[in-house]
């Protein structure tokens, strides 16, 4: 997402300018009685002590730029663009970037007992209204909640907080509920490998990048990249170049004004019709519609 990665590498190149440690900075976003929506920025990279926390309220967290660390009772996970970081009220947690610098977030915090309603009225029974799991990775029926998070944080009008957040409750503890817990067993070199690549396909997402380039570059095999890739991010390097050219089309579509076409060559799609039924099967509605619902 153009913006969102924009305005983190500025809050990354003034704690440079400044000399001083990386922190964490939360911006409210919206709240209500029983919810609290915050644009979290953190400037954290390899050269600071990874924090250590407790959280506070029940949490879901939708990772917008960056790559972090992130390890709870429930276990170990890499965060990327488009995963999302589960937590628990009381639950002690702990971040790190380890192997690259800075992250962005649109974090949620729900009361527990507000959560707890949520989850019941969405089917979840027993222990399942607490998550398991550390972590969702990138899965398209969470897609478009990404894109509205990526574009509520950097301004997009006509966005109703409220309505995210039960909806992103419901749909995190029905999907977590079915997530397999990980058994954490890859090294950690695998892990900075995995996060360089993610990173490079970040940067620029509409760029020709290849399995075999990405994977020379990782120092692994096609095959050893392939599997170590989609066992620490949840899915393939090809569908983590589409989902990342799919949330930059997004993002562009509901802050900007730019013609379909224009932001379908732009990031990375040949012709406008491929486009138009990737961002269809992606996020339910056609570009135009997308573009329309945000307000633009």
């Amino acid at each position: 997402m153009a913006k969102v990665a924009v305005e983190l590498e500025q809050a990354r190149a003034r704690r440079r300018e400044d000399g001083a440690p990386g922190r964490t900075t939360p911006r409210v976003i919206a709240d209500g009685e029983n919810w609290t929506v915050a644009d979290v920025v953190c400037t954290c990279g390899p050269q600071d002590h990874p924090y250590e926390e407790r959280h506070s309220r029940s949490t879901i967290a939708i990772v917008l730029a960056g790559s972090f660390q992130y390890r709870s009772t429930a276990g170990h996970a890499l965060m990327t663009p488009g995963s999302l970081m589960l937590g628990n009220q009381g639950q002690p947690f702990e971040c790190g970037h380890q192997h690259g610098e800075g992250d962005r977030c649109v974090s949620v915090w729900y009361d527990p007992d507000y959560f707890e309603r949520l989850a019941a009225d969405g089917g979840a029974r027993g222990s399942d209204v607490r998550f398991r799991v550390p972590r969702l990775p990138q899965l398209r029926s969470v897609s478009r909640l990404v894109a509205l998070a990526g574009a509520g944080a950097v301004g997009a009008d006509a966005m109703s907080w409220e309505e995210f957040a039960v909806t992103l409750a419901v749909r995190a503890v029905k999907l977590a509920a079915g997530v397999p817990s990980s058994g954490n067993s890859l090294p950690l070199n695998a892990e900075a490998r995995v996060t360089r690549a993610a990173r490079t396909i970040d940067r620029d997402p509409g760029a020709a990048l290849r399995l075999g380039q990405l994977a020379r570059q990782a120092n692994l095999s096609p095959y050893h990249f392939l599997r170590t890739f989609r066992c620490l991010t949840g899915i393939t390097p090809h569908q983590y170049v589409l989902r990342a050219r799919l949330r930059e089309a997004a993002s562009r579509l509901a802050t900007g004004t730019e013609k379909v076409l224009d932001v379908a060559l732009d990031c990375g799609f040949g012709d406008v019709s491929n486009f138009n039924r990737a961002f269809r099967c992606e996020f339910g509605v056609s570009p135009r519609a997308f573009r329309a619902s945000t307000g633009m």
